[in-house]
């Protein structure tokens, strides 16, 4: 088996480790470090940068100190793993800001060119988004076709040339009793051991 580098990213906004996602975060770093695969975390909740206000900041402005070095771990991975909760149907605002802040021009796709999808600039690295809900899984995929969930693929990491992304949809996690919670947990072990 190939050995990883694999980056972490828990979007859950609320830097409080009680909550699924994190659990889930742990169990998957920890079977991949186990499995030989190097593993590196950013946590979104933890790290202080301002929202992006205009089109310009974003195409012309400094990357916020704060994430100069997401940016050189998300060069340094070779697969990527989100992990956050569906809030309003959607990735929660924190993680939406991360992401518009470190996929700027001239670092994730080609800067001044006519049409920017003839260079992905974050081509070669593969992803899995992991998303915790209240309602069941199904119900979000099959009523409301995942729709954030395929516009973060298509729109933001299939962009910039990250693919292929996996996904991994966890649901009725406000009613999820134990043996449920560990059977994701050790999903995330297996997918954690196989750098998946």
């Amino acid at each position: 088996m190939m050995h990883k580098r694999i980056l972490l990213i828990q979007g859950h906004p609320d830097a409080n480790a009680g909550h699924l996602c994190h659990s889930l975060e742990t169990a998957y770093a920890s079977a991949a470090t186990e499995a030989g695969h190097e593993v590196h975390r950013i946590e979104v909740a933890r790290l202080d940068f301002p929202l992006l206000r205009s089109q310009n900041d974003w195409e012309n402005g400094e990357v916020p100190p704060a994430l100069a070095r997401s940016q050189d771990e998300i060069v340094w991975a070779n697969h990527l793993v989100l992990f956050f909760p569906l809030w309003l149907g959607d990735m929660p605002a924190l993680l939406k800001g991360f992401l518009e802040q470190v996929a700027r021009p001239g670092f994730a796709f080609a800067k001044g060119k006519r049409n920017p999808l003839t260079k992905k600039a974050l081509s070669g690295r593969s992803a899995r988004v992991v998303v915790t809900m209240g309602m069941p899984a199904l119900v979000y995929r099959w009523f409301f076709r995942a729709h954030s969930v395929k516009s973060l693929e298509r729109n933001i990491l299939g962009f910039v040339g990250i693919a292929p992304v996996d996904e991994t949809l966890i649901g009725r996690v406000g009613d999820m009793r134990p043996p449920a919670t560990e059977k994701w947990l050790a999903k995330m072990e297996t997918l954690g051991a196989q750098g998946a």
